[in-house]
């Protein structure tokens, strides 16, 4: 009898059993955050779509930065609103790949349409007089051009981008950068592949304005998204993006097609709230 006594009647493992599987649920109803691998495709993903916002918010193609590794991950669902991640990660020069800093980062991808929501703050290697004296730089020598800039396959196939074409390929990442966060859901993301073409237009007033197609290679389905966007910037205020997107095959409209498309322009406050 001593032996049948010490096996746990059915209606106790039956009540273990759903014990087990009701707490995980129980918190994941309640909104609890959730440890991700940072090597996971969600987070790193979350991650990419902050540095879009970033860069487009800078509005400095000096400053221009990307993903370098993703130090930890955690995402949690909010009822009503969506999952909303919180991010740590280091960056690098979106140019050279060299260290470019570190950053705290929240995205929340609403359950709506909408774009996800950014709120990210970094620290990085480069001071901002240094930036500064960089885009003014850069502004001049695109001022000044008697002959507006073209260009196309930027960068070549061997991965290459000319000197000269190098201010023109800067602006178009840093407006592009607005496409990519604009168009990102949780299950999509957005790499510019190629600046198919480039076209500066002289300006009498100060402002520099670029016609872009620039080619968005889109994870994971792998599709080439291709779009044309018309930029103008001027340092140290926000970039103005007027865009139009198609896939690749089905072509594109060109000239004033694009005067039509989502307009940008949208300022958000520079920093964020932890």
């Amino acid at each position: 009898m001593q032996g049948l006594s010490a096996a746990p009647p059915v209606a106790s493992l039956l009540f273990l059993l759903l014990s087990s599987l009701w707490g995980p649920l129980a918190s994941a109803a309640r909104g609890a955050e959730r440890e991700l691998s940072p090597s996971s495709r969600l987070a790193s993903g979350a991650a990419r779509v902050a540095l879009h916002h970033l860069n487009f918010q800078t509005a400095s193609p000096s400053a221009l930065q990307a993903l370098g590794q993703v130090r930890k991950a955690t995402v949690k669902n909010i009822p009503g609103s969506g999952h909303k991640y919180y991010l740590q990660f280091t960056t690098e020069d979106y140019r050279t790949g060299e260290n470019a800093g570190s950053c705290l980062a929240t995205v929340l991808y609403p359950r709506t349409k909408a774009p996800p929501v950014v709120n990210i703050k970094c620290t990085q290697v480069k001071d901002q007089k240094q930036i500064q004296e960089e885009d003014n730089r850069l502004y001049q020598k695109l001022r000044h051009q008697t002959k507006p800039i073209t260009g196309n396959n930027i960068p070549d196939s061997y991965g290459n981008i000319e000197p000269a074409l190098e201010p023109a390929w800067a602006l178009a990442v840093a407006g592009s950068s607005y496409i990519m966060w604009e168009k990102s859901t949780e299950n999509l993301g957005y790499f510019m592949a190629q600046v198919k073409s480039a076209k500066q237009w002289l300006r009498e007033d100060d402002f520099i304005e670029f016609d872009y197609t620039v080619l968005l290679h889109e994870i994971p389905t792998q599709e080439i998204i291709s779009c044309h966007m018309r930029l103008t910037w001027l340092p140290s205020r926000p970039l103005k993006v007027k865009y139009f997107c198609s896939s690749e095959n089905q072509g594109l409209e060109d000239g004033s097609g694009m005067e039509s498309g989502s307009a940008a322009g949208i300022l958000h406050e520079s920093g964020a709230n932890f």
